[in-house]
């Protein structure tokens, strides 16, 4: 609801109510004396006019608060015809369309997740197979090494005509000038043969356009436009086809790197195998030695106590020893030998065995 609706409804609610106000008085006066029935009339009339001065107050600041409001809406719509004017007046020019192009191409690469100077080369040199020296906007690295050629500078002054064409026929004789203008840059970038420049690379040459609308509006006049650019491998692609496109290569690139560190991992698994079997064969050979060394200690202990004690004891039995020779126990300990490993079969997920003292 507008202020006007609401001021015209305020004012016919306070007719009605002086309307009504009025009746009363009247009937209450045929009751009274003339005096006494004035009174409420006069009150009722200093009623109304303060609640319609009141109204005429909030009419006056509601205009002058909507005039303030349009007066700005006509300001915004006039700032805004200048600055469309300019920005179409500098796509008009073409480095600054080129430049406009390069910054699309950069926010789809962007989004798609790869890494500069790891999965893409922004406007890299070249040198074709005729000699002539290249400069795309773009070079992707597949994960297998190709490369990708991208080309971001797209003709669409025929597009600008079109939309401020207000005649039906200017605006479709200037959509048949933009989808030459299209076409004429497939051929331009067909014989620039990006390919051979950038070896090893895929057979074709991707055409940035940096709008579906500029594709799809040359397509309306030129439905053939997509196959002449196949037939000369030059591919179409906008924002969106072209953020699909590299959103796979981004993919295959995760894949390569997972493979990769899988590759590490089995490499650094081989090497641990090869260590413990190492350790292994020197804890092996240790416990031999130690089992011969206590059967050596226990054999010497044994020819120490028939030989040596035995006539040692005799000293304690005549008195002349001062203390009694101390005897020395055999090692009764043996040392564990490795078990080869049991079957994963016969053992239950989180239960050892109990023999090695490890079970739980």
């Amino acid at each position: 609801m507008d202020a006007a609706s609401l001021l015209l409804g305020l004012l016919l609610g306070a007719l009605l109510a002086t309307a009504v106000t009025l009746g009363v008085v009247a009937l209450l006066a045929r009751r009274r004396p003339a005096d006494a029935g004035l009174e409420p009339v006069h009150e009722s009339l200093d009623h109304l006019h303060r609640l319609l001065a009141g109204i005429e107050r909030d009419r006056a600041t509601a205009h002058g608060e909507l005039r303030e409001q349009m007066g700005t809406v006509g300001l915004t719509s006039a700032q805004l015809r200048q600055e469309t004017a300019a920005l179409v007046t500098a796509l008009r020019t073409p480095h600054v369309r080129g430049r406009w192009g390069e910054v699309q191409l950069r926010r789809v690469v962007e989004v798609a997740g790869l890494l500069e100077h790891c999965d893409f080369v922004e406007q890299p040199s070249g040198t074709n197979d005729a000699g002539a020296g290249v400069r795309p906007d773009l070079v992707v690295t597949l994960a297998d090494g190709r490369q990708v050629v991208v080309d971001a500078k797209v003709p669409f002054t025929g597009y600008i005509e079109a939309v401020q064409a207000e005649d039906v026929a200017v605006r479709t004789e200037r959509v048949a000038t933009h989808a030459r203008q299209l076409r004429a840059h497939v051929d331009a970038l067909a014989a620039r043969r990006y390919p051979t420049a950038f070896r090893p690379a895929a057979p074709f040459t991707v055409l940035f356009v940096p709008s579906d609308g500029f594709l799809t509006t040359a397509l309306e006049a030129e439905p053939g436009l997509l196959e002449y650019g196949f037939a000369r491998d030059v591919v179409l692609a906008t924002p969106s086809t072209l953020l699909a496109l590299l959103r796979t290569v981004a993919y295959s690139w995760r894949q390569e790197r997972l493979a990769r560190d899988a590759d590490q991992v089995l490499e650094v698994g081989r090497r641990l195998h090869a260590r413990l079997t190492t350790l292994s064969g020197h804890l092996t050979r240790l416990g031999s030695a130690l089992g011969t060394a206590m059967a050596r200690y226990n054999d010497t202990v044994g020819s120490y106590e028939r030989s040596v004690l035995t006539a040692a004891r005799r000293f304690d039995e005549i008195g002349v020893a001062e203390s009694e020779v101390p005897t020395p126990a055999p090692i009764e300990a043996t040392v564990r030998a490795l078990r080869p490993p049991v079957p994963h079969d016969d053992v239950a997920p989180g239960h050892l065995d109990s023999r090695d003292g490890t079970g739980g």
